[in-house]
């Protein structure tokens, strides 16, 4: 018998993968309600922020009060504290419009000097941020009734006259009687449900337009208080510079280094390979057991100067890192580490060869700093490529973590503000989760292209 691939099934039963005749669309049903709570959660937001468009407005008024009675001296100290409070205030609406717009909103503010109240409070007065606030502030009092405010208007105005029967029912018989003006005054409950068609053109408003309007307030609190285009390229100068500078720093510092090793190590030894050779030159006429010893001596001081000069090499780029890559060379960095290494790495492919030494030497620096002074029993590291999408740009990303009794800092030693240094070349960062106790993760990322 020959099979033919349909199925049959009797009237009434829904064959598989077929949808039902009438009903709604499972996953239309779950992006009506993922945007019925967006929406809602908004409406929340909206109240929260006219509120706090009122008491911005009273910030703005200490502020320009508190600044107009510095000359008196007491108003130091108030401006100070009321500009704490604006840039505190400030900020909440800097992450309220990261969390809308989906990319951080960065604070513009210019280091606060040392010194006492006058250099500060001078030093804030010159901010341009400080007057970026307050322009923020007064606009924000009233753009927020025309994004937010207007939101929740439309909300408040749907369920009003979607509820006008109601309300027209219990209260006096001179309130809600002429909703539009006296040309249209309701004499009974019956010509109030006229108004309640009203309702759900509100409501469908306040749906359709509650996600724009707050993202145009985003975009107005990122215009106002985000950093400007000149001090962002200032802030990248100076970011620049310093980096230049480290990089010099740590070049030369290589350099000494190789130098010391090369003096200390394969150079001596090969001054005393000559000196042996010179001496069994002298001796081979009369002594020639001798001269057999000084050449075994010469030919164990070539082993070791040979030896140092490969350990010279692996520590200025490893031969593993140039064959295997980044992978292989952190595979064997933890073979020969003395305590249990776990190495997961996810890397697309091979990436630049600068930025390979880079992050081997940063994860090499990080693993001895845990070995030296953690007193771990287990390491782990983790390496990661994720490429921006459409691109075969991406971050880097390397995480090692051990089990020790934790206490690591950035500014506490020589070994992390070194690795901080090698990243700095490559805009790269470091940070570091390391409680009392343990456990310590070192996180360092850069930017780079894999191949």
């Amino acid at each position: 018998m020959t099979y033919s691939g349909e199925r049959h099934s009797p009237r009434g039963t829904r064959q598989l993968g077929e949808r039902p005749a009438t009903g709604v669309d499972p996953r239309s049903r779950l992006a009506l309600r993922a945007g019925l709570a967006l929406r809602v959660s908004l409406l929340g937001w909206s109240l929260v922020l006219l509120l706090g468009a009122v008491l911005g407005f009273g910030l703005a008024t200490l502020w320009i009060t508190s600044v107009s009675v510095v000359a008196l001296g007491v108003g130091i100290p108030l401006a100070l504290l009321s500009t704490v409070l604006v840039r505190w205030f400030a900020d909440l609406h800097r992450q309220w419009a990261a969390d809308r717009l989906g990319e951080p909103v960065a604070r513009p503010y210019s280091p606060a000097p040392d010194g006492g109240w006058p250099v500060r409070l001078w030093a804030i007065l010159r901010d341009p941020a400080t007057w970026r606030d307050w322009a923020w502030l007064v606009a924000n009092s009233i753009t927020g009734w025309f994004t937010y405010g207007l939101s929740f208007l439309f909300f408040l105005c749907g369920v009003f006259y979607l509820s006008y029967p109601l309300l027209y029912e219990l209260t006096p018989p001179q309130v809600f009687r002429t909703p539009l003006g006296n040309g249209f005054r309701l004499d009974s409950v019956r010509d109030s449900f006229a108004l309640v068609p009203l309702g759900p053109v509100f409501l469908l408003l306040w749906y359709t337009t509650a996600v724009r309007l707050a993202n145009l307030n985003a975009l107005v609190i990122r215009s106002l208080l985000a950093p400007t285009a000149q001090a962002q390229l200032r802030a990248r100068v100076a970011q620049l510079a310093a980096s230049r500078a480290e990089t010099v720093d740590a070049r030369a510092g290589e350099l000494r280094r190789i130098e010391r090793d090369l003096h200390d190590g394969a150079q001596a030894r090969l001054v005393s390979l000559g000196m042996s050779l010179g001496l069994a030159e002298q001796l081979l006429p009369d002594d020639p057991q001798a001269v057999q010893q000084l050449l075994a001596e010469a030919r164990a001081s070539t082993s070791t100067a040979l030896a140092e000069l490969r350990d010279l090499v692996r520590g200025i780029h490893p031969p593993v890192l140039a064959d295997r890559g980044l992978d292989g060379a952190l595979q064997a960095l933890a073979l020969a580490n003395p305590i249990p290494t776990t190495v997961v790495t996810r890397l697309p492919g091979r990436l630049p060869a600068p930025v390979e030494s880079a992050a081997y030497f940063a994860v090499a620096e990080a693993l001895t700093n845990a070995i030296k002074h953690a007193r771990a029993q287990r390491i782990e590291i983790a390496v990661e490529f994720t490429p921006h999408p459409g691109t075969t740009v991406g971050l880097l990303t390397m995480r090692v973590s051990d089990d020790g009794h934790g206490g690591a800092r950035p500014d506490g030693g020589t070994g992390l503000r070194g690795i901080a240094r090698r990243l700095a070349a490559f805009d790269g960062t470091l940070t570091a989760d390391s409680p009392p106790g343990g456990p310590t993760e070192i996180r360092m990322s850069l930017t780079c292209a894999s191949s």
